[in-house]
């Protein structure tokens, strides 16, 4: 994946909370999304609080990722050559064309975005849904509608789960959480019940619809004109990344066994059909997960 070096960025989309302490109250939770986040935890054996666990998150690097000060590095990030050069300022570069593509969709259906920041943390933060650990990994809270990534998590998915990595599959997960935030706009979020799991659960639509809401974005995202090329390598490492977080993935290495009736996000299978469905589609028309079998 590369941008236009003359692409203009916009950082204010992100904030840049690394390397300030979150201290602790509660754990993530309040609707939505948000307490899908809890369940997650559970299906990884993590403590959400922060507290000991047997969780597979216990590796992360707390580290800023630019090793500056907290808040201040991000406003280095201007062009596409910076998104070229920098792991958070190419994240800043994937928000700024997920959020305007998705902008110029709803404009067309006569509908209107509104943005969503992109939070970078490290260990802990507070959320509009609560406390929240970097163990539960990135995550949407519906109500503060904002995207919350710890960017270690990047390294984790690629060392313990096996991903093939690679910027792209960076940029998947970006556009995943923010297909959350396309869901909550749309109301889509509020078919989703606190604490319903299962693999035909409304969780496990809620979750491969915003796999292929992130395989749509990849197929326009050279029109937003922020990314000057994805090729075939590229798309191929965010299936990769579909997959390596898919429950029956998951559960097998944390747990030894599948338990389906468990599932919050959907098979790993699952995860890379609908992301590539999207992908084929480029149209969210195509991404109707509530509707029939998955």
């Amino acid at each position: 994946m590369r941008f236009r070096r003359g692409a203009q960025l916009d950082p204010s989309q992100v904030s840049d909370r690394r390397g300030v302490g979150g201290g602790r109250g509660l754990a993530v939770g309040g609707g939505g999304v948000g307490l899908v986040v809890l369940v997650i935890a559970l299906l990884l054996g993590v403590d959400p609080t922060g507290g000991g666990t047997s969780d597979p998150f216990s590796g992360l690097d707390d580290r800023s990722v630019s090793g500056q000060p907290p808040g201040q590095v991000l406003e280095e990030c201007r062009s596409g050559e910076d998104a070229n050069q920098r792991d958070d300022c190419r994240i800043v570069g994937v928000v700024n064309s997920v959020q305007s593509f998705w902008s110029a969709t709803f404009e067309r259906s006569n509908k209107r975005y509104e943005p969503a920041q992109t939070v970078f943390f490290t260990d802990s933060t507070q959320t509009g849904c609560g406390y929240a650990s970097s163990q539960v990994g990135p995550f949407y809270c519906p109500r503060d509608q904002k995207v919350y990534i710890d960017l270690a998590f990047f390294d984790e998915l690629r060392t313990r789960f096996g991903a093939s990595g690679g910027p792209f599959a960076q940029a998947y997960v970006i556009a995943h959480e923010y297909g959350h935030h396309v869901q909550n706009l749309l109301g889509t979020l509020d078919q989703v019940r606190a604490g319903a799991t299962g693999p035909d659960s409304a969780a496990v639509r809620s979750e491969l619809q915003a796999d292929c809401y992130a395989g749509v974005w990849a197929a326009n995202a050279v029109a937003t004109g922020f990314i000057e090329e994805l090729t075939q390598a590229d798309i191929n490492d965010g299936i990769d990344a579909a997959a390596a977080v898919g429950d029956d993935r998951i559960q097998e290495a944390t747990q030894g066994q599948v338990n389906p009736e468990r599932w919050t996000h959907g098979s790993s299978e699952q995860r890379r059909r609908w992301f590539s469905r999207g992908y084929e589609n480029g149209k969210p028309a195509a991404c109707d997960t509530f509707s029939g079998s998955i």
